[in-house]
């Protein structure tokens, strides 16, 4: 039975970006937010717009999106879903499976030492650079046996082990090696794994 390693990514939302105005304690009149701004306006130029409703303390400017493009890369993005835990979640091939499929971050453990070793390089090779990342502990968080099928012959099984890993300090990753990605909270993910549904809910707490 090869051991299948899987690195459950979880982001906390502990660092700066734009939020409900109530989540910081200020009043919501402190804050104005205006949309349908011309693409080539200047921080400068908005400044000056701002500023004919007060003193202005700071502004951020957010490139335009369509309808269709808020759907689609809302999910790729860290600064959704602020008061949630968010998880990675991948779209592509993986062991046993032909065709491409959501997923966690994984790889089959054939060379490292430990298992943790094997999280860690199955999350590298997706993300590059592990510097924002902080691995919870050495020991799997869980696991389970996958049975694989190929031509209606039964393949030998693999042992996926999970370990939880968080975001630390920054709100956007490189994601690579896959068709596509999601950021989701708990909720979202179970929908994703509608067998393993009763499994993964009483893995991941929040």
């Amino acid at each position: 039975m090869a051991p299948l390693i899987t690195s459950e990514v979880e982001a906390t939302q502990n660092h700066d970006v734009a939020v409900n105005d109530l989540q910081w304690g200020i009043p919501p009149s402190n804050n104005l937010w205006i949309g349908n701004l011309s693409p080539k306006m200047t921080d400068s130029e908005l400044k000056s717009l701002l500023a004919a409703h007060g003193e202005v303390i700071s502004n951020n400017s957010f490139p335009f999106l369509s309808g269709n493009d808020i759907n689609t890369l809302s999910y790729r993005s860290l600064q959704r879903a602020l008061d949630r835990r968010l998880y990675l979640l991948l779209f592509g091939t993986t062991n046993g499976s032909k065709e491409p499929v959501w997923r966690f971050p994984e790889k089959v453990n054939e060379s490292e030492q430990t298992l943790r070793k094997c999280a860690e390089s199955a999350l590298k090779s997706m993300i590059g650079d592990l510097s924002h990342t902080h691995f919870v502990g050495n020991a799997p968080m869980g696991h389970m046996i996958v049975r694989l099928s190929n031509n209606g012959q039964v393949n030998p099984s693999l042992m996926r082990f999970f370990f939880k890993s968080q975001v630390i300090a920054t709100n956007k990753f490189n994601i690579g090696t896959c068709e596509d990605y999601v950021w989701v909270t708990k909720d979202e993910l179970l929908e994703y794994f509608p067998e393993q549904v009763e499994y993964l809910s009483k893995m991941i707490i929040s």
